[in-house]
């Protein structure tokens, strides 16, 4: 067997890494449910890159220049580890200083019967953007939503549809989101263009979500109301001081991101105006969490840090408001970082044995322009969600498969990472044995089978990124100059790692 051969797998030898890492993700769904992401699916990853690299060996691949290829793989998602680790911090000194209290203190002012599904749909986008996660918006305010819809007359499904597409709007556009970082860190873009450039295609798929539920609304009759929201605004103005001046938090950082501060000093200074507020507006609580005597000096101080590093539980008596006001700073993103880690690892003996090439070439071969490149980018998205039951992973594989063929093709990275959150991350609840659908369907008490028709936030996005790519609709492109100096760049990479190869 010549060198040449022995580095052009073939494509059974590319797909048996991925049926590895499917079958242990599937046994990891049956065993763990909602704990995967504690371990179970890190090590997933590891054995089946442990498949990647010994076939890769096989076929005469030095591990050394395996080894470089995973830790520049890796070194790419550093920028995305670092803004999690803040992102922790800044979740925490916006929940110990009122600012995440006080958005869903206001946010469910809205609520009404008629609009009931509106807002429901309205709140949960508020939520999650606040915090950043769909899972804690669901198992929280969901829940307390999901109460008050069937005491209305509307059934679960409907409900439980209203709450996940608000919930998984915001885990599309919050910089809090694990995911809105893991996409722009896959593709190559930075958090901030991510997102501004996914309003192109989240708005229209949410504004579109918010008519359906408003029409369906309108068409309803109704009883009377519920007393959970009165119950759960009482039980957070009795722990903070409620008040609008807390808006400048969120508002002063929109206005630095829209300045285009970078993510790193932006999400900093936001976690520190935070930690201020906490000392002006909130000082009971401090004294409360640090659970020591001394001066308020002193105490401010240690509330603050523990926010800042670790979890903090907030007790109010109201067992679904005390998980909605949990925070567990920078150590709640171990996890996620670790995740990213080994899925990088993955991807990175994938890409440097050829293997992701291998299987990106038999789908290639259906791509011709814009529309069927992103369509194809979707199509893999669905497949990771449906088989490999993970959406970091439905991410990262298809961002890793097709960072090339955009850039090839002269598209920015934010194309690129746009698609891979208008499919791999909204698509992932509507899988039953999905890490997420599985978790949503068991906390809301409702078949994943009954909800996913009401998703329609879910369901739209995907077609709404095809459509408008297909449309030819503000297509980000390289202009021949650019273009020029990232193959160059891309080249220089290359050619680095092939001769410490070759040495």
């Amino acid at each position: 067997m010549s060198a040449k051969k022995s580095r052009n797998p073939s494509l059974l030898q590319s797909l048996l890494p991925l049926a590895v890492l499917i079958v242990l993700l599937a046994l990891n769904v049956k065993y763990f449910r909602d704990d995967t992401l504690s371990g179970a699916n890190q090590i997933a990853l590891i054995l089946a890159a442990a498949v990647a690299g010994v076939i890769a060996v096989l076929l005469g691949f030095k591990w050394k220049y395996l080894l470089k290829r995973v830790t520049h793989t890796i070194m790419t998602a550093m920028p995305a580890m670092l803004i999690l680790f803040l992102i922790g911090s800044l979740a925490g000194t916006w929940m110990i200083s009122g600012v995440i209290p006080m958005l869903i203190y206001y946010g469910l002012e809205i609520l009404s019967p008629v609009i009931f599904l509106f807002a429901t749909v309205f709140i949960c986008s508020l939520v999650s953007v606040s915090t950043g996660s769909s899972w804690s918006t669901v198992a929280t305010i969901g829940v307390a939503l999901l109460g008050i819809g069937t005491t209305l007359g509307f059934g679960e499904a409907m409900v439980a549809g209203a709450i996940i597409s608000g919930a998984y709007f915001g885990d599309k556009m919050s910089p809090l989101s694990d995911t809105t970082n893991l996409a722009p860190a896959v593709a190559g873009t930075d958090l901030f263009t991510h997102i501004r450039y996914m309003v192109i295609t989240t708005g229209p798929s949410w504004i579109i979500t918010l008519i359906i539920f408003l029409i369906i609304g309108f068409s309803g009759d109704y009883s009377e109301t519920s007393t959970t929201t009165t119950a759960v605004q009482e039980a957070i103005r009795a722990r903070f001081n409620i008040t609008p001046v807390l808006l400048i938090v969120p508002a002063f950082l929109i206005f630095i991101i829209v300045k285009k501060v970078p993510p790193l000093p932006s999400l900093l200074a936001g976690t520190l105006l935070g930690a201020l507020c906490a000392i002006i507006f909130q000082p009971d609580l401090l004294r409360e969490i640090a659970g020591t005597d001394g001066s308020y000096v002193k105490q401010a101080y240690i509330s603050v840090t523990k926010a800042m590093f670790g979890p903090v539980t907030i007790v109010t008596g109201d067992h679904s408001v005390d998980e909605l006001l949990k925070t567990k700073g920078m150590a709640g993103m171990l996890n996620t970082v670790w995740l990213i880690i080994c899925a990088m690892f993955f991807g990175g003996l994938m890409e440097a044995s050829g293997m992701l090439r291998t299987i990106t070439g038999r789908m290639m071969q259906f791509v011709h322009n814009a529309g069927t490149l992103v369509g194809s980018t979707v199509a893999t998205c669905l497949f990771f969600n449906v088989t490999a039951s993970d959406q970091y992973l439905s991410i990262v594989i298809p961002g890793r498969m097709y960072a090339k063929k955009f850039r090839d093709m002269g598209f920015k990275p934010e194309l690129l990472s746009r698609t891979l959150e208008d499919s791999g991350t909204v698509t992932s609840v509507l899988v039953p044995w999905n890490t997420c659908g599985a978790t949503q369907s068991s906390v809301l008490g409702v078949s994943t089978w009954a909800y996913a028709p009401y998703c329609f936030f879910n369901i739209i996005s995907p077609l709404m990124t095809i459509f408008v790519a297909a449309a030819k609709i503000k297509l980000r492109r390289y202009t021949p100059e650019e273009l020029v100096k990232v193959q160059e760049a891309a080249d220089i990479v290359d050619r680095e790692l092939l001769s410490e190869e070759e040495a």
